[in-house]
């Protein structure tokens, strides 16, 4: 049984078709990466999966279960967790609170971040765990605003693998950083992935190279349609799918 499922989507805005007939299916030990040009559907995709979204037609299951709708919070209560820009959201948190925020809800602590954090033992080693995965570790009392923005990355991924999730969801991990960051990125990313058994990676991402470097299957959304769903070297062979959704042939 895959552990993420979309069976047959359908998405409605109104009179537009934002998705149409979607269907795709995550195993285990799967890095997955869904591309497209701009209004592809994408990110509907991604709030689909997420729970963010009721599909207007089709299902979502996770870990067999019905999952449309439910939301970000329960979802990440069953082992599903997106990254959602936390510094953006609280810029005046310092790296170790923002890293909490998902920690305490992970660990059933709602409501009580700052005394959490400042007397709760297993909040801390929480906090300070997934910060030293992520290269964090000597910024804790930082201003979260103030860090560079290859850090403010690392910081968004790590938030939400203080979840401790079974699979991630990541919304262009490494958009606005340099080509250098980029990769620093991934590779702290995958690393951190395999120290906390994450089952599975989705990510939508627009560097190809990023996308070509490090995904197992590619899914290529156009037009709210599945214009593929293969492997590097499947989207690399097909001069259609390179033409609509790479923009240029890759070899």
């Amino acid at each position: 049984m895959p552990i993420l499922e979309a069976l047959h989507v359908r998405k409605l805005y109104g009179d537009f078709c934002a998705l149409d007939d979607v269907s795709l299916a995550v195993d285990e030990g799967q890095f997955v990466s869904i591309i497209g040009p701009n209004g592809a559907g994408k990110t509907t995709l991604v709030n689909v999966l997420t729970g963010l979204g009721r599909p207007t037609a089709g299902r979502v299951r996770f870990k067999g279960e019905d999952v449309a709708g439910i939301g970000p919070v329960r979802l990440a209560e069953l082992g599903m967790a997106r990254s959602f820009q936390l510094v953006n959201i609280f810029p005046g948190l310092t790296v170790a609170e923002t890293i909490a925020v998902a920690a305490v809800s992970r660990l059933g602590r709602g409501g009580r971040l700052l005394a959490s954090l400042a007397r709760d033992a297993e909040v801390r080693a929480r906090v300070e765990e997934v910060a030293e995965l992520f290269g964090l570790g000597d910024k804790l009392t930082r201003p979260a605003r103030t860090l560079a923005q290859g850090d403010k990355k690392l910081l968004d991924v790590a938030s939400a693998f203080a979840l401790h999730p079974e699979v991630i969801v990541l919304d262009e991990p490494t958009s606005g950083v340099s080509t250098r960051d980029k990769n620093a990125i991934m590779e702290v990313l995958v690393e951190a992935a395999k120290h906390m058994d994450v089952k599975a990676i989705i990510q939508v991402e627009h560097d190809m190279d990023i996308v070509f470097g490090y995904s197992d299957r590619i899914v290529a959304l156009h037009q709210g349609r599945v214009l593929a769903d293969t492997t590097p070297d499947g989207i690399r062979a097909d001069a259609e799918v390179v033409a609509t959704v790479v923009g240029k042939r890759r070899h």
